[in-house]
């Protein structure tokens, strides 16, 4: 009986790691929808040009809507993994519009991070029935691409001022604590890059993630106001990140 109600709990709690990835391009669609609208405004292009822009965002609604709906979602997770890539490439050779070093880091790392979450999804991971056995190459492959998004996030901490002063306004204890923080962004990024303790991992990770939701992406005030990041470039950043809390969930209850 214990079991049974144990195993009911964690079929919950993948479905939520599996709604939260699933839904999270509609957020990316419309923050980036407001955010150029934003710089339109300000007469600041977008940073894909206007016709390959809408076909990127039809395309990732699309893919999320099949995905939602459970809807061939391996398939349509693939996808969106491959559109979230090619729309970060031609963002990033676009050259329309010039980000700090730091930020880049901030925006590309949590960008590899989702393509990671989606592949993790198209392996068939966080299927509650499945008919077909999941592909642990995928599953490998989104592994390691969140491994190198702790692996970012642990090099912020050392070398970027700016994510270091969102950390340490919020902690405690100052420096140690941030260094710990750093350590243990590097265990969890070994643990995913190598396979090893993968569901413990991801378990930690499930727990990090809603802290640095709330005590530093969501610090509004610091990175808008302080650090002039585009306001809705930050709730974009906050999204991807509630996407890779996400697919942390799949992996901790169903890895």
């Amino acid at each position: 009986m214990a079991a049974g109600g144990r195993k009911r709990v964690l079929q919950l709690v993948t479905r939520f790691g599996v709604l939260l990835i699933t839904r999270c391009p509609f957020w990316f669609c419309f923050s980036q929808l407001m955010l150029y609208a934003e710089r339109a405004e300000a007469k600041r292009k977008p940073d894909i040009p206007v016709p390959y822009l809408y076909f990127y965002l039809a395309m990732s609604v699309i893919c999320a809507s099949f995905m939602s709906f459970g809807v061939k979602r391996r398939w349509f997770a693939l996808g969106s993994a491959m559109e979230l890539a090619l729309s970060t490439y031609a963002a990033h050779v676009g050259g329309y519009v010039h980000y700090g070093d730091w930020l880049k880091v901030r925006m590309y790392s949590r960008t590899i991070a989702v393509i990671g979450g989606f592949l993790v999804l198209a392996s068939g991971a966080g299927e509650i029935y499945r008919q077909k056995p999941r592909s642990r190459s995928l599953q490998s492959t989104g592994q390691v691409f969140l491994g190198i998004y702790l692996v970012c996030m642990a090099y912020t901490l050392q070398h970027s001022k700016e994510d270091r002063q969102a950390y340490l306004d919020c902690l405690p204890i100052g420096e140690p604590a941030l260094q710990l923080v750093f350590i243990l962004y590097g265990v969890l990024a070994l643990s995913f890059l190598s396979g090893y303790y993968m569901r413990f991992a991801a378990q930690v990770l499930a727990v990090v993630l809603p802290l640095t939701l709330l005590l530093i992406d969501g610090n509004l005030g610091y990175w808008h106001t302080d650090r002039r990041v585009e306001f809705w470039n930050q709730m974009r950043l906050i999204g991807q990140n509630i996407g890779i809390f996400g697919a942390a969930v799949i992996l901790a209850t169903d890895g």
